[in-house]
């Protein structure tokens, strides 16, 4: 077989991988002077000629013609009857170039010349993957699912490129079927091994970014920035934005006539509440506005400590903490300060702190994190609605009621 002809043959793969006719030539070259070594033990007197229009290979080996029997390394050196049978006037310390056919290498070389080829097109097709995406993080990409695991959905995209989306960058609420096209934004891409790992994510807050990018046009044309995103997947979300033109509303431009243009947003993200907030320099005005719908009375700032306490008439205090303790937390997360909600009138109240000595301190915690962190605020609540809303059994919250009741009965 001529060298042509097995070049064609090793081709193949050209157009399966998309891969360029030059680069599979270079490609060629470093697999031919691989084989090389091993057979003549170094490659440094081989010239290698490509022709990419062609996609013909040369390999011309090149040995010092020395006297019969003077022969020490025959790979740099020939004799000089050897060489004559080449050319009859060739003489000692003379240079011979000899064309060596790929078939001269033996066929097991051959079959190892084809699997190093493959190999060496798979990592330059992989890590030529692995720039495309490592590009698009943090943009949002559509494939379609492909294979749905227990703990993961495996999306294919056009080119039939794998995306991973695990369970943890799921929507609560997402349901896919085999073929389904998914929207997500490209978290990471990681080469494991030559193998790029491309995860996408629909719970990452910079999904709801991008969205806002997609969906809003001035938010697109940058006229309007968006400052801050902060989610609850599936549940709830706090957006804050902003405008340097003032005469365009951020807030009214996002949500749109009757919230037209954030409905799209909502019913993508399995129908989580999304609060749009305007963003201001101004930190009382700005955790007052976070704290929405809540209507707050007064606010003390512990810039120090990062901490805000907040006095809310009583019938606001729920409006605040939301269900589950959602908003509170996102308000939170969105203006970087921890937020301890007070009552008016609530001088007579205790800490849930003060009764360490007969409450656990990860009992206490629970109540902290849906926004309880008073006796009264607590017997306020209705013990239900306490059960679903923390890890406590029926049982230890009726005894925690019970000991603050105590309190106040003495």
């Amino acid at each position: 077989m001529e060298n042509l002809a097995l070049i064609d043959s090793f081709s193949e793969f050209k157009d399966d991988k998309l891969i360029d006719r030059v680069t599979l030539m270079a490609i060629l070259e470093d697999v031919f002077r691989n084989a090389l070594k091993k057979k003549f033990g170094s490659d440094e007197n081989f010239d290698i000629i490509i022709n990419p229009d062609k996609g013909d290979l040369e390999i011309w080996r090149n040995r010092i013609v020395v006297a019969d029997g003077d022969v020490e390394d025959p790979n740099e050196e020939i004799s000089l009857t050897e060489a004559q049978k080449i050319e009859e006037d060739f003489e000692i310390g003379e240079d011979v170039s000899e064309e060596v056919k790929l078939i001269d290498l033996g066929r097991r070389s051959i079959l190892a010349l084809r699997q190093n080829l493959i190999a060496k097109i798979h990592e330059h097709d992989n890590t030529n993957i692995y720039k495309q995406f490592k590009e698009l993080e943090g943009e949002i990409y559509t494939a379609e699912v492909h294979h749905i695991r227990h703990r993961a959905v495996i999306l294919l995209d056009d080119e039939g490129n794998e995306l991973i989306m695990p369970k943890d960058r799921q929507i609560p609420s997402d349901f896919f079927r085999k073929g389904d096209n998914v929207r997500g934004i490209i978290e990471s891409v990681e080469l494991k091994g030559n193998k790029p790992a491309i995860i996408m994510s629909r719970a990452h807050p910079m999904f709801l970014e991008k969205l806002f990018e997609q969906e809003i046009p001035e938010v697109f044309d940058g006229l309007i920035t968006v400052k801050k995103v902060v989610r609850i997947p599936g549940e709830k979300a706090k957006v804050a934005v902003d405008s340097y033109d003032d005469r365009i509303d951020p807030v009214g431009a996002c949500v749109g006539m009757k919230g037209s243009r954030i409905h799209g947003i909502v019913r993508e993200l399995g129908n989580e509440n999304i609060d749009v907030i305007n963003f201001t320099n101004n930190l009382n005005l700005f955790i007052t506005r976070a704290l929405s719908p809540a209507r707050v009375t007064s606010i003390a700032i512990d810039e120090e400590n990062k901490r805000a306490e907040v006095i809310l008439k009583p019938e606001e205090v729920s409006k605040a903490i939301g269900r589950g303790g959602h908003n509170i937390r996102l308000a939170g997360q969105l203006t970087g300060y921890e937020i301890d909600v007070l009552r008016e009138g609530a001088e007579e109240d205790v800490e849930l702190t003060e009764f360490s000595d007969e409450i656990d301190q990860w009992i206490i915690d629970e109540f902290r994190k849906i926004g309880l962190d008073t006796a009264k605020s607590v017997l306020e609540q209705d013990l239900k609605d306490l059960v679903s809303r923390t890890d406590l059994e029926e049982e230890t919250i009726q005894e925690v009621i019970n000991i603050l009741k105590e309190e106040f009965e003495e």
